[in-house]
């Protein structure tokens, strides 16, 4: 049975909570992605000041845990997940989204990770604003 955490949350979110939560003696491979806010500038010039989330949250989070269900599907020997994102405004260089998986071995471990980002990009019902210093904002 793989030990699941997914959350959404307007609080920041912290590594060291999925890191703990996927603390396992029978883990050989723990992977953990961070997205973060990233500096960045228009082509005028403009730089990003910070991002905002919005989701539908209680689908959002049904979908968070249909992504875990389907990594253990992939993955039969995955043993813990972590998959927090947050909402609201995120300022540079904090994390958005944590996910952390572990398992046996660091190949599987490297795979899920990377797959469970990639999905949730492409399904989950997050969406992103870009907030810029001169007050406008682009949702992407």
């Amino acid at each position: 049975m793989t030990d699941v955490l997914t959350e959404i949350s307007t609080q920041p979110l912290s590594a060291a909570r999925a890191l703990e939560f996927t603390r396992d003696a029978r883990a050989g491979g723990v992977a953990v992605f961070l997205g973060t806010t990233r500096a960045e500038k228009r082509a005028d010039g403009v730089e990003l000041a910070a991002l905002d989330y919005e989701a539908y949250g209680e689908m959002a989070l049904k979908q968070l845990d249909g992504l875990a269900a389907r990594a253990r599907e992939r993955w039969p020997e995955l043993l813990s997940v972590a998959i927090m994102h947050r909402t609201g405004r995120v300022e540079l260089a904090e994390p958005s989204v944590i996910i952390a998986v572990a398992t046996p071995h660091r190949a599987e471990a490297f795979e899920a990770c990377q797959w469970l980002i990639d999905t949730l990009k492409a399904e989950v019902a997050i969406w992103k604003k870009e907030v810029w210093a001169d007050g406008e904002g682009t949702w992407v």
